[in-house]
């Protein structure tokens, strides 16, 4: 199943690591320090120019991890992938 993020970026489900609230978590500095290094190793992506209200952390095995800024709450990512 594909997850839907905004814009035209999809991920696949069993990509995704974690879906989180950026107002919450970014209050945390281990949260701000992943999210620095992430970046400066290239590895995040700008889902929109909006005002980003979530990170969804990914990995593929064999790849380095990947963050995708998505301007959609978390509740609506939680919702389009159907969790139970």
């Amino acid at each position: 199943m594909y997850l839907h993020l905004g814009s035209a970026t999809v991920v696949q489900d069993y990509e995704i690591i974690g879906i989180f609230d950026m107002d919450n978590t970014t209050v945390s500095r281990y949260t701000r320090k992943f999210l620095n290094r992430v970046e400066k190793e290239g590895e995040v992506v700008m889902v929109s120019d909006d005002i980003p209200k979530s990170f969804v952390f990914c990995q593929i095995a064999g790849r380095p991890e990947s963050v995708y800024l998505s301007q959609l709450n978390p509740a609506t990512l939680h919702k389009r992938l159907d969790v139970k």
